[in-house]
């Protein structure tokens, strides 16, 4: 999550609560000796972006993997075959 008026991503953060405009945030930092949990309160108005890692592909030679190796938790269903039972 990128927050605009404080020109900082935080990584990693977990969406707690939404109240009004404020939402509320939990996540961890880690320093070289320490790892340090926050929660913290934002004004959506802050908010500048939000990205979440969907996938990654190696580069190189590699076999990809098919939807048979994949988990069956993290399969994406096609809508239109789901929809349409022909």
């Amino acid at each position: 999550m990128f927050l605009r008026d404080q020109q900082r991503w935080i990584e990693r953060a977990r969406i707690i609560d939404i109240e009004g405009d404020l939402v509320t945030l939990r996540y961890e930092t880690e320093e070289e000796d320490e790892v340090c949990s926050w929660e913290e309160m934002i004004r959506l108005e802050s908010i500048g972006a939000i990205n979440q890692k969907l996938a990654s592909v190696p580069r190189g030679n590699v076999e990809p993997l098919l939807t048979e190796d994949c988990p069956e938790v993290e399969r994406i269903r096609n809508r239109y075959t789901d929809s349409n039972p022909d």
